[in-house]
């Protein structure tokens, strides 16, 4: 038997324990009932369970969600379409996000998969200072696909402190 202060009022009955906790207002908790004999202590359950759903608030506050966004790719992809997808896909990691890079083949585009292949290589290489490609490209029916997440030791900044702040120039009066 533990009391509300934490110290031990030593081994007793639950009727007597339970009319101890009552006399004091407060509510008694089996904490160990495997334990020979079986551990209780005198507390606020309610207050208890309160605080115990306020950590958990708190903990979920600091975590983030990482989402897989997909940027889709074709074999014949023109170069200004493909530098502005791995613009969007270089912003993506920098959020801190994974990336799926999908080649989408159609009709007789399926002939030549070495095609996707060797769009999907470049992207890889072009962005191996800020993502690295967790296997390496893989076909499943008519699309080939990539996922690239962001380099480890490289941690996101929040947008508002990437973006640097032009300081005034000094005036100097003649």
């Amino acid at each position: 038997m533990i009391d509300e202060t934490g110290q031990q009022l030593g081994i007793m009955p639950p009727p007597q324990a339970l009319a101890i906790a009552r006399q004091k207002g407060l509510d008694l908790v089996e904490i160990s009932p495997t334990a020979v004999p079986p551990v209780c202590r005198i507390m606020d359950f309610g207050k208890y369970q309160y605080q115990e759903q306020k950590r958990s608030r708190e903990a979920k506050k600091h975590q983030r969600v990482i989402e897989v966004k997909e940027i889709k790719f074709r074999p014949k992809v023109d170069e200004h379409d493909y530098d502005f997808k791995k613009k969007h896909i270089e912003r993506f990691l920098a959020d801190g996000d994974k990336v799926k890079a999908t080649i989408f083949f159609r009709g007789r585009e399926m002939a030549h998969p070495d095609i996707g292949r060797r769009i999907l290589e470049r992207l890889i290489g072009e962005l191996s200072e800020v993502a690295i490609a967790e296997a390496a490209p893989r076909q499943e029916g008519n699309q080939m696909h990539i996922i690239l997440s962001q380099r480890a030791g490289r941690k996101s900044a929040p947008k508002k402190a990437q973006e640097a702040v032009p300081e005034p120039a000094e005036q100097t009066e003649e």
